[in-house]
Order: structure tokens, then sequence, then C-alpha cells
């Protein structure tokens, strides 16, 4: 909240690390961001300083492994901001149930850090404007590293344009597919033809395999694959038989030439970018956006951002140092 200010305006040092000469106050403050967020050229002043704080400081970017191939993961995710109860503008029903703003995040490596945010309206589809932002997270992850990319999106973004971008940008990815209309038995049967099966338990069987799709690019045809994992099962845990048997299926899109139990594995490590949504959210406290404007909670949102991912480096340079109090031994 922007009255938060005040318990700051006569805290010398605050000032003093910030290198200002007053603390503004709570109105000046709504003031200078309401004005700062009409024009774009501050979120991307705030967009290059994130990327230029991750690179000069030479942080560690971490990959993940598909076999013995190294890729840096980048995640694409939404994440509701719940602003239940208020009349500020952009705020609408989201997926999740609550009234909010579903802003779309990028992070890379598996610290977590944030190349890219993009503000939306709490009703707009998680694809809408995606091709775009997914383009300019690409060029953003080449500006911190020149190892392979591995992108991650749950089964929102399945779509064909998403994925004629990462072929053309020779960029590698993992795509949960939407079901839509599908049906198991279908992948039951498609399972027991191309896929290996693996008897888990009695009356637990799961299906895991790939087979080809091919995608139409400008100028020439390339081939992916249709990742599946189908489970079927005639008895449940503690023993009881079905008498119709139950059917559980999973498929992904993928690029990667690594066996099914890989891709799956890599996509549900995907689920970790909750930790730093929860992180914006909960730790910088940033779900219930300060203004009413939405254009200036866009600019928060970018700040944020920013502070999340200076918070994100101060955490892993303190991992780095072995100076945690010695233990006494005990004589």
């Amino acid at each position: 909240d922007y009255d938060n200010i005040e318990t700051f305006r006569e805290d010398a040092f605050f000032a003093l690390a910030l290198d200002i000469q007053r603390v503004p106050s709570s109105p000046t403050l709504r003031q200078r961001l309401d004005q700062a967020a009409l024009t774009e050229k501050w979120k991307a002043i705030l967009h290059e300083e994130s990327l230029n704080l991750i690179r000069n400081t030479n942080a560690e970017i971490s990959p993940v492994y598909a076999k013995d191939k190294p890729y840096i993961p980048v995640d694409l995710d939404v994440s509701p901001f719940d602003n239940s109860k208020t009349k500020k503008e952009g705020v609408e029903r989201t997926y999740k149930g609550c009234d909010g703003y579903a802003p779309m995040f990028g992070y890379i490596g598996q610290e977590g850090y944030c190349l890219h945010v993009e503000m939306r309206k709490g009703n707009d589809h998680c694809q809408k404007g995606t091709p775009n932002f997914i383009k300019e997270t690409i060029q953003s992850a080449r500006r911190l590293t020149d190892q392979p990319l591995l992108f991650r999106l749950d089964s929102g973004n399945d779509s064909r344009d998403n994925l004629i971008i990462f072929l053309e940008e020779h960029a590698s990815f993992v795509i949960k597919r939407n079901p839509r209309k599908e049906k198991a038995e279908d992948w039951l049967h498609i399972a027991q033809k191309y896929g290996i099966c693996c008897e888990e338990r009695e009356g637990k069987k799961v299906y895991l395999g790939s087979i080809p799709e091919t995608i139409q690019l400008k100028d020439q045809i390339r081939t992916i694959r249709k990742v599946f994992k189908v489970i079927e099962r005639t008895i449940s845990r503690d023993g009881q038989i079905f008498l119709i048997p139950e059917y559980e299926f999973e498929t992904y899109w993928t690029d990667l030439e690594v066996p099914p139990h890989v891709v799956i594995s890599l996509y549900h490590d995907h689920g970790t970018c909750e930790q730093f949504h929860s992180e914006i959210k909960s730790e910088l406290d940033l779900e219930r956006l300060p203004s009413g404007k939405y254009e200036t909670n866009g600019l928060v949102l970018h700040f944020g951002v920013f502070a999340y991912n200076l918070l994100r480096l101060i955490g892993q340079e303190s991992l780095k140092k072995q100076d945690a109090p010695k233990k006494k031994k005990e004589t």
C-alpha cells in the first residue's frame, strides 16, 4: 500500500540506501507512479536493468539435463493475483475463481530469475498475447546465456502458433497438451500399439511412448513428437476389482529426442515455478497491487520483478558462503 512509505519517511538509512535526499510522502509516491505509468518507456528500462543485474553480477544459471545434454530451463506461466472486493481497473474473474489480475511470468534457470513479465486483466485467456511474449522472452534469455534453451508451458498454451515460434527460433520445448475432446480409450489403443507397457503393481499398467507429428513452417516441414503416458487400472490400490477399468492419460509436445519418461520428468519440474510465484505474491506482498489504475499496477509489478531478482541474487550468494556459525564440539 502507498501508505507504507510513511514508516520510512524519517528513516535516514532508508534514504541513504536508495541515494535520495528525501523519502516521498504517500500522495507524492502515488502521483509519481501514475505519471510514470503513462509511458511504456519505464517498463522497458526496468526490464533492461533487470537483465543487466543478472548478467553483470555473473549470476549462475543452472541447467537441467535431458540424458547427458544440458538445457537452460525457461518456464512460462500465468499466476492469478487475487484482488477481490476491489474496484480496480482491469480486475476481472480469473480462471482460479477469484477476482483479480492474471499476469504472465517467464523464469530462467533452476534459480528462477524472472526474465519477463506482462500485466494482464483477470479474464484474459492465458494464450492471449503469448506468441509475442515468447519471442521477447527468447531474446532476453539469449542475452544471458548461449546454452540451449528448454521452454516449458502447461496445457493452456497448447497452440500451434507457439510450436512454430519455438521451431523457427531453434528453442527446445516441452508443452503439456490440452486433451480437448480426446478420449482415454482411444489413447489406450495408441499406447498398446506404439508404447512400452510396465505393470507397476497388480491391476495397474502404465504405457509410455511417443508418435511423430509434422509441423509446416514457412520453408520446410519439421517433425516433432507427441509423448504419451497412459494408465490402465483394473484393481484399486487396496485390492478392489473394478467392474469397468479406469483409464488416465497425459500427452506432451516436444522436440527432444530423449525417452518419454525423461520428457515427463522435465515437465513435472516445471511445477517449481509455483514457488517463484509465491515469493512474488507473498514474500514481496505484491498480490494485492496498490493502485486503482491498471497501467500503474503494471508498472508496480515491473518494479516488483526487479526487487525479486535482486533478492534471488542475494539468496543465491548467501548459499555460496560458508559463514554459518560452527557448532561447538561436545567435550
